[in-house]
């Protein structure tokens, strides 16, 4: 048999509700008594029911932390980084995929049923629609890699993507490459949008260079692949911005596979600087996004919510730098 609340109010000589407010944060209770209970429970074994307390507090501490896009490896990164952030602040991360969700309603829905007290969208690819569905819904919420805007509706945490769309360009422009490309994510992604935007407008400046553009169907090594096989079919481009290390990393399989080097033949930028992009056999150049600034920061926004839902909303941005590798010929 479990040990219970009753068991340890019991052995500590003390009311259970006395035992419960030991147990709650922020209830009115007397050092001498927290000790007494927190020795009781100690030696009967006892632990505190977190959903019991949630009855008590009003609070789950629950945060929902949605995303859409399991293949990309950055992930794993983003995922570990957020669920070790939020519980070493007591809360309790609820992992939730959107990959095949298109109604921001279902996801309010969803999220209601666990009674959450903040929600972190995590995702680049997930449009404002859903972070402020949960805004509409009073939910306090966080988008993390979202779409930077100069008036945000929400919290917003990232980087600026149309900048690094030029940085990506001008990389490639120090090194006089004549004829050069984007290969993006998604097409309706606002982070493919929005790098191809940055990318195009840099390179406009120059009429010497021939740009072209095209889209994978999303953020995943096969995607990147497939995509570079098809360009490789016809008459493909001196250098690739790959909207994301992932989109790369799959390009670069299909250059080798094509009996082409990189980057005698081709270059190859991309984006994230996820860990796989530094192995030895890979080593991709690349634009490094702070990552673990970025979840900070938006787990601070989060907390920062759970006393004041009514935070004016910010957009925090942070600036992104180019990390030299190997897949692309020197300045």
């Amino acid at each position: 048999m479990s040990v219970t609340l009753k068991d340890v109010a019991q052995r500590a000589g003390v009311s259970r509700s006395a035992v419960s407010r030991a147990f709650t944060d922020g209830a009115s209770v007397s050092e001498s008594m927290r000790r007494k209970v927190e020795k009781a429970a100690a030696d009967l074994g006892y632990t505190p029911n977190a959903l019991a307390s949630s009855l008590t507090t009003g609070r789950t501490r629950l945060i929902g932390l949605v995303s859409n896009n399991f293949h990309n490896p950055i992930f794993l990164e983003v995922f570990d980084l957020f669920t070790r952030g939020l519980q070493e602040r007591g809360l309790r991360p609820l992992l939730v995929n959107l990959t095949d969700e298109t109604d921001p309603a279902n996801s309010v829905k969803m999220l209601r049923q666990y009674s959450v007290d903040g929600v972190v969208v995590a995702s680049s690819t997930l449009t404002p629609a859903f972070s402020q569905a949960f805004r509409d819904a009073r939910v306090p919420v966080v988008h993390s890699f979202g779409r930077h805007t100069s008036s945000p509706q929400v919290h917003v945490v990232g980087i600026d993507n149309v900048e690094c769309g030029r940085i990506a360009a001008r990389e490639l422009v120090t090194r006089d490459y004549k004829n050069v490309a984007f290969l993006g994510g998604p097409e309706m992604a606002t982070s493919t949008q929005d790098r191809l935007q940055g990318f195009i407008s840099e390179i406009a400046l120059h009429t010497d260079i021939h740009c072209s553009y095209s889209f994978a169907q999303e953020y995943s090594f096969n995607a990147g692949r497939q995509e570079m096989l098809h360009l490789l079919r016809g008459s493909p481009a001196e250098a690739y911005f790959c909207g994301d290390d992932v989109l790369s990393i799959g390009a670069l399989s299909a250059i080798t596979d094509a009996g082409l080097s990189v980057p005698d033949d081709v270059g190859i930028i991309g984006l994230n600087d996820m860990e796989i992009a530094g192995w030895e056999n890979i080593a991709l150049t690349t634009i490094r996004q702070p990552i673990q600034q970025i979840i900070s920061s938006s787990i601070e926004l989060i907390v920062a919510m759970l006393d004041d839902p009514d935070r004016f909303p910010e957009a925090r941005l942070f600036p992104s730098t180019v990390v030299e590798r190997s897949t692309l010929r020197p300045r």
